[in-house]
């Protein structure tokens, strides 16, 4: 299903977008919060930078837009909808769903970002 060379193989497991080898992240973990942001500066395999330019980053913040909205739609759907409590329990079901995943949310959405940018070479590690 989730094979290296695919876009959402890097998003989903956060590895190197060009040669899928390697964890961008120092931790893979992103519930260790005082690691959460740091990252390898590049990929051993195929020597990627991963911040292509100073601030780099900060574009991901738009596409946390997008994904936050996702999954509290999620969380609205599954509270509201298929469960059936009140809308007041839905907004605690959003609330408490944002807070428990933002670590995730902030990782997906840096993975989205990246990917937008460097694009998969099966021989990038062969190269370096």
């Amino acid at each position: 299903m989730l094979k290296k060379g695919n876009k959402l193989y890097s998003i989903l497991t956060g590895t190197c977008p060009k040669c899928h080898s390697e964890s961008m992240y120092l931790e893979k973990n992103p519930y260790k919060l005082g690691k959460l942001f740091k990252m390898h500066e590049r990929c051993s395999h195929c020597n990627t930078k991963y911040k292509i330019e100073p601030s780099f980053f900060y574009g991901a913040m738009y596409v946390s837009y997008g994904v936050g909205v996702a999954f509290a739609v999620a969380a609205f759907v599954i509270s509201f909808l298929f469960i059936g409590t009140s809308l007041f329990t839905s907004f605690i079901a959003i609330v408490g769903t944002m807070i428990i995943f933002l670590p995730v949310i902030i990782r997906l959405s840096r993975n989205i970002w990246i990917n937008f940018f460097v694009h998969y070479d099966p021989n990038a590690a062969k190269k370096k």
